[in-house]
């Protein structure tokens, strides 16, 4: 039988669905236009953001065959965009030096690289984890 993917949570997703009329837990598994949606419309008017208390465990079985484990992980990623995303700390994490220094000065560059990073961090992630191809931990710093 082979290995299950588990690239997100479901502990960090009903973290962040508390917070879900944001859309934040809707970022974190990779539907940005829906995030985007809840954000402006308090998770339709609290509506759809109690109806995706039920909804995340299928999100989360979404996400984990959809981005690829690897190198960097995901959780940490969206945990360090949460709570440190204007100062870069995610950035730094992703090893992207320069722009984390920017953010890290410019406030995630005006809170639009901010936005643009809740859009793509999955993607972003995915990317690094499809160059370095070894699941987090088995694989030293590049």
């Amino acid at each position: 039988m082979a290995e299950r993917n588990d690239t997100h949570s479901k502990t960090i997703g009903y973290i962040l669905w508390i917070f879900g009329f944001t859309g934040s837990h809707r970022f974190y598994y990779g539907k940005p236009v829906s995030g985007t949606i809840y954000f402006f419309t308090l998770g339709l008017l609290f509506i759809g953001w109690i109806i995706d208390l039920f909804l995340i465990p299928a999100m989360d079985r979404e996400a984990d065959l959809r981005f690829r484990e690897g190198f960097l992980d995901y959780n940490i990623g969206w945990i360090l965009l949460t709570f440190f995303g204007v100062l870069g700390i995610h950035r730094f994490y992703m090893r992207k030096w320069i722009t984390g220094i920017l953010y890290f000065f410019t406030g995630g560059l005006f809170l639009v690289g901010y936005v643009y990073d809740y859009w793509t961090l999955n993607s972003q992630i995915d990317e690094i984890n499809a160059l370095y191809g070894q699941p987090a931990g088995q694989t030293s710093v590049p």
